[in-house]
């Protein structure tokens, strides 16, 4: 059985840091592309950052130069640094993975709740 395990999230006052973990088990995704998604209350989820397996990375326009994604291969494991916290970075942030590479990303994690308060 696939999993995808968020954890991280929480509490934290804008200017500050979070660092968000996805722990992948059931198969390896060494080799697809794996993203960071959030959805705030009301609001559409979007794309925050995505990365493939030889690190290239994508980012939102309102993450850039704060947020960096990585991953960890060996231990099957996509990180979201968070820096410089926003108000407006509230909401509960997704992993997820495609398939195949270039396929829709068909594997998603439960989320976490990151809030970030002024």
């Amino acid at each position: 059985q696939v999993q995808l395990v968020e954890s991280g999230g929480g509490l934290v006052q804008a200017g500050g840091s979070l660092r968000l973990s996805c722990a992948a088990s059931g198969r390896t995704f060494s080799i697809v592309p794996m993203a960071w998604f959030r959805q705030a209350p009301g609001q559409q989820r979007e794309l925050v950052a995505s990365i493939i397996s030889g690190g290239s990375a994508h980012y939102a326009d309102s993450v850039k130069d704060r947020f960096t994604i990585s991953r960890d291969n060996v231990k099957n494991t996509l990180y979201l640094q968070m820096n410089i916290l926003k108000p407006e970075d509230t909401a509960v942030y997704y992993c997820a993975a495609q398939s195949v590479w270039g396929s829709e990303y068909a594997y998603w994690g439960q989320g976490t709740q990151v809030t970030v308060s002024s």
